[in-house]
């Protein structure tokens, strides 16, 4: 694909403005580290087109503070770009409202976040969704994969998602536009190193 230039063009019908403005489905999987960064990074992309975007961290704990979350943020709230929300599972979904005795197991707020997922595809809510870790639920049985493929398939309008983590299910590598498997060739950790700021987080 050297240059941009597609390898075939399909004779389906459409034209070339009209194939260019299609919805993307992209899955980051594999054991390599990157896969949760480069979506982020296309989050960015949304946001300087002005684009709404709504992040979903389906396994990180609330405690952890990756300093995408901060970025965006920011730039969510700057007024320059788009508007960026982001919810995370650790936290308990912000848009729950619960006493302190009613905590969701993760299987539960797993199936709650996608819930969410599918009333906010339906409403056209977001431009772009980063379902962070999504395919853990998946791939430990909470969340039927020919689901996701078919609510993916059906949702209206011109809204991107790009679904992050390792074990992506073959429904859902078959259904997506775009798949990247991040392969591990070397890692700090190997060598008993741990994560470093600002490299990790």
């Amino acid at each position: 694909m050297p240059k941009g230039v597609p390898e075939s063009v399909p004779d389906d019908g459409l034209t070339t403005r009209q194939r260019r403005t299609q919805p993307i489905t992209a899955v980051h999987t594999g054991p390599g580290k990157g896969k949760s960064t480069a979506a982020f990074g296309m989050a960015l992309r949304a946001w300087n087109q002005g684009w709404s975007v709504g992040v979903f961290q389906f396994v990180k704990s609330a405690k952890w503070k990756v300093g995408e979350e901060n970025a965006l943020r920011v730039l969510g709230a700057s007024g320059e770009g788009g508007t960026v929300d982001w919810h995370k599972m650790g936290s308990g979904w912000s848009w729950i409202q619960r006493s302190s005795e009613m905590e969701l197991d993760s299987e539960a707020a797993a199936k709650e976040g996608w819930e969410q997922v599918k009333r906010d595809l339906a409403a056209e809510t977001y431009r772009f969704y980063v379902l962070d870790e999504f395919t853990y639920p998946m791939h430990w049985g909470w969340i039927d994969p020919e689901e996701v493929v078919s609510v993916l398939g059906d949702r209206p309008g011109s809204q991107h998602v790009v679904i992050t983590g390792r074990y992506a299910p073959e429904a859902l590598t078959g259904f997506a536009d775009l798949v990247t498997e991040m392969t591990k060739v070397k890692h700090p950790m190997d060598a008993g190193r741990k994560g470093q700021r600002g490299i990790e987080w």
